[in-house]
């Protein structure tokens, strides 16, 4: 994930939609942002630092941080708590467009 924001610009690894499952591609305003967030369709899992983009789908954190990098998601875009957190803090404060392009 490349993110560029008033504060700087950062590269961070991320974990998007696993084989059988998508991540929604295009250009995205965030639609909801809430700090710890849990799944009703995926057994309460944990979603902390939650930026909402395209009906269910987020950019959250993950604590499987050891599959970071591999898509193993349900089409959520996962990141690390820690760059989760400032993610989430950059867009509060100065708002985001989300682009998400890619081969899968």
């Amino acid at each position: 994930m490349h993110v560029t924001s008033a504060s700087g610009s950062y590269s961070w690894p991320v974990s998007t939609a696993r084989r059988g499952y998508r991540t929604p591609r295009g250009v995205f305003a965030a639609r909801g942002l809430q700090r710890m967030h849990y799944s009703r369709k995926y057994d309460n899992a944990p979603m902390p630092h939650s930026i909402f983009f395209s009906g269910g789908y987020a950019i959250h954190g993950t604590y499987a941080t050891g599959a970071l990098g591999r898509p193993v998601s349900h089409g959520c875009v996962r990141l690390s708590p820690a760059h989760a957190a400032m993610l989430y803090g950059m867009v509060r404060r100065e708002g985001a467009r989300i682009s998400i392009g890619g081969s899968r």
